[in-house]
Order: structure tokens, then sequence, then C-alpha cells
């Protein structure tokens, strides 16, 4: 139970009975005192009358959906728009936490990007047999279409958003990385713009550093990454359209960059180059920003049924008449399967150990880790590496013994596509349930942007955040929501201002 003396908390406080329950708690530790950089928050929230912060919580909720902050759930039987919850909680992290979590990030990506132009060329990673062979080709992420690309300046993935969890002990581990089409970075400029506007004060109080100059530096990025041999690059947000679940978020960042937002029927391709049809014409694009999942991207190289696309994009971008962010290809460096090896690419790309660990992974494909899973099913969580947004995830102890038996008919009938993880106690952070405080579970989503010759992490992310008691499930679709993530300035870094 967090403690405080009575001077400090008035009679209806919301912490006054906020119990950890044993758990590694964002806010505050076991004897309930502040964590670093917390106690501006925990004084605040210790003034403020319960039925103030549920007042204040009411108002940001309406605000966000007036700002129609969406997503899609496509499993239910209507492909439901909601608007995704919001906890008016902040998370706040420690610069020095924060230092180790960017170095962190940024060591990861850059073994990513040379695994990703290693494999779709030499495969000396392969031939030396770090990762087999097997993996790689038996992966249904891993496009063949796609051996021989070199982006420009080897730069395959430009947008990173890689999730993080705690352990009960506060450290970060990657629990998986997400470098196709990384989405909710929406949500995380719009948290702060509500979060600002309804907390001012102690948000000035905190010094919190910034988040809103994101558009700014990914449209940098683009226009950087942009063929050399254009002055002024034309860049566009493709999408898939008005019935997407990010629907909101891709209408937004070409908004807030102050680009075109197209469709594949916008685009066409003629002597190699991209065009978008305008009122006034055909006008050259140089930079994609592509929301379309690669095997959509060209129905000419990959599905042939996809309405999505544009035809003879990929033969464009072969020519070094287009850039694609991020590039086709990709998904091979997020399949679960090869996560597990990443350690080791930044052992062979690098020659470094890994700043950020993995969460320990048993791959089914290794006979012996296989076996170790089947004996052990109610006591790890389990994978599909084909699957994402928390679909095809068994968690062992809460599973029932017919849950588990389906999974392991499956393990044994596709050893490839699963993996296994131990049960991590996440770590979570108070969150507002009714007119009361409550510890749920919570992950981290920072995202990453990767240019010729700098790799910049946003400060903060998306906190994700598991509203039903006692689930370790964050994701949207899943019934999860988000909070603000204030990162904690140093001295001499840009606060962000009210």
């Amino acid at each position: 139970m967090v403690r405080h003396s009575r001077s400090q908390v008035g009679p209806d406080t919301v912490l006054n009975d906020y119990q950890t329950d044993g758990f590694f708690d964002e806010l505050v530790d076991q004897d309930g005192k502040p964590r670093p950089d917390t106690e501006e928050l925990v004084n605040l929230i210790n003034r403020i009358p319960v039925s103030e912060l549920v007042r204040r919580q009411d108002a940001i909720e309406r605000s966000l959906y007036q700002m129609g902050i969406t997503f899609t759930v496509y499993n239910d039987s209507e492909g439901t728009e909601k608007i995704m919850p919001f906890d008016i909680i902040p998370r706040i992290i420690s610069s020095v936490l924060w230092h180790h979590v960017d170095a962190g990030l940024k060591q990861r990506i850059k073994a990513l990007n040379c695994f990703l132009s290693d494999v779709y060329s030499e495969q000396r990673i392969v031939k030396e047999g770090i990762i087999p062979a097997d993996l790689i080709n038996t992966s249904s992420t891993f496009l063949q279409e796609c051996i021989g690309l070199r982006p420009f300046n080897d730069v395959w993935c430009h947008i990173t958003g890689t999730d993080l969890v705690r352990d009960d002990s506060g450290a970060f581990y990657v629990l998986e990385d997400n470098l196709r089409c990384p989405s909710g970075v929406s949500y995380v400029l719009q948290n702060r713009q509500v979060m600002k506007k309804n907390f001012p004060q102690i948000f000035q109080a905190s010094q919190v550093r910034p988040v809103n100059d994101y558009p700014a530096r990914l449209y940098q990025m683009l226009c950087e990454m942009a063929p050399p041999q254009i002055e002024n690059p034309n860049v566009v947000v493709l999408t898939p359209g008005i019935y997407n679940s990010a629907y909101y978020e891709h209408s937004f960042l070409a908004q807030q960059m102050g680009v075109e937002l197209v469709e594949g029927r916008d685009l066409v391709v003629e002597e190699n180059t991209v065009f978008m049809k305008t009122t006034d014409g055909l006008q050259r694009v140089d930079m994609i920003y592509r929301r379309v999942d690669d095997t959509f991207l060209d129905p000419d190289v990959f599905r042939k049924d996809s309405v999505l696309g544009v035809n003879g994009l990929m033969k464009a971008y072969r020519s070094g008449n287009v850039s694609l962010a991020n590039a086709p290809g990709t998904g091979i460096a997020d399949d679960k399967v090869i996560y597990a090896y990443v350690p080791q690419m930044i052992r062979f790309y690098l020659n470094e150990e890994q700043i950020l660990p993995n969460v320990p992974t048993h791959v089914c494909f290794r006979e012996d880790d296989r076996r170790y899973v089947l004996e052990h099913m109610d006591e790890l969580v389990i994978k599909a590496a084909s699957e994402s947004g928390g679909y095809g995830i068994l968690i062992g102890p809460h599973a029932t013994k017919e849950e588990r038996q389906k999974f392991a008919a499956q393990i044994n009938q596709n050893p490839r596509n699963f993996v296994a993880q131990p049960t991590l106690s996440l770590s979570r952070a108070p969150t507002m349930i009714g007119e009361s405080l409550e510890g749920r579970h919570v992950d981290l989503r920072p995202y990453i942007l990767c240019g010729r010759d700098d790799v910049w992490v946003l400060p903060g992310g998306l906190t994700r955040v598991a509203l039903r008691k006692g689930s370790l499930v964050v994701n949207s679709s899943q019934g999860g929501g988000s909070k603000d993530t204030w990162v904690a300035a140093e001295p001499g870094q840009t606060v962000a201002r009210v």
C-alpha cells in the first residue's frame, strides 16, 4: 500500500488505497515513495480530489472523441470503429533510464538494418551458421522478390516501433520488433496535447522532453532518404484507405508533415517513374511513406489481386527513381522466430554485446527447445510467429488444459511457427478505474527514425496499458488503452512547453 502522511493526503485521495501488490510499479516503490522524477506527479495526485480527476478524465475522453482519434477492430461481427481508451495518469521515465533505452534501441536498429541488407544479398550470417537457412526460407515475410534490392544508403527500415517491457526488477527487455508499418505514434502526439491542456502546471514542473517535433523529423528523414539526384523531393503517404484500422494515423501524419495522402489508385508509373494524378496533370513522386503491407504494393510483382498498390512500383523502385519507407521485405526482421537471433546479429555485424536484452526465447524449430516447451506449457507464453496484434498467443498459466493441448498439436504440426517465453511479471502503473487507482500492466513502444547518418529515438513513445484486471495483453484490439509517456529531461536538453 502506498503510504503518505495525513498532511499530504486528503481523505478522498485516490493514492490512499493504492496497492502495488508486489509488482514493480512505474510510479512508486514498494514503500510507496515516488520513483526518480515522479515526485511532482505524486504530489499533484495527492492534492487533487477524486471527483476532479474523474472530471478531467472525462474531459480528455470527450476531446479525443471530438478529434476522431479512432481505430477499427476487425475481430467482431461489425468491424467496429472505436476510440482509443486513454488513462489520465502519465508514465514517467527517468533521464538516466532513458539514456540506457535510447542507446539500446539505436544499437538494435543498426544491427537489424545490417541483417536486412545481408539476408537479401550475400547471406553471410546464414553461410557462417549463425541463423539456419531453413528459418529464413520458410518465413512468410521473407520475400524472394526483394533479393538483390539495394535501398539508398543501405537503410531498409526507416521507421521502427520496438515493444519493450519491464520485469519485477524494473529492467527493460525487448519483447518484439515492428519493422513493416508500425502504428501508434499519432496517439503519442495527441495524448501529449490533451495532457498539456489538462495538467499544464504539473507538466511544466516535471521538465518533460517534447515529442511534438516527430512529424518534422519524420519529414526531414524521408526527404533525406529520397533518391539523391532529387533536390526538392516530393513526399506522399500511401494508405490502403479509409477502412484500414490505422487510417486516422495515416491522415494525421500526412497533415502534420504537409504532404499528400494518397491511395494506390492516385498513383501511376510511367517510364519507371512514379507520378501522382492531380487536377493539374501528373506530378512526380520521389518518396513514398507506405502504410500498405508488402505484398499489396505492386500487383505486377506480389499479389495479383491487390487493388491497394501500384502496377510497376517495384520496377521504379529498383530503378532508383523512387524511395519506399520502409523498404519491402523488412518483415523478415520482425518474424518472432528471427527475433530470437538479434543478440547474435548484434555480435556478428557490430561486434558488440546487446544493451537491451531480448526476453529469453525458446525456438520450437530447435528440437531441445520444442521438447522443453511441450513439457512446460503451463509456465510459458507461447506465440505464433505469423500472428500480431495480440492474436495467436497462449498464456500458459492462465490457459485451460484443452487450450494447451490444442497449442501442443499446432506446435508439433508446424514447429517453425512457434516460440515460447517465460511469463514475465510485467511492471504495472496506476490507472484510473472508475473512481479509484488500480495497478495495470503496461508495455512501451518507442519509435525510431533511421536516416542516412543518424538514428533518432522519440523520447518516450506509446505506453499501452492492459485495462482488464490481471491481463498481460495490452493491444488495443484486445481491450487495451494508452497513457502519455513523460521522459524527464537532462540538464541542457529541450523541455516541452505548454
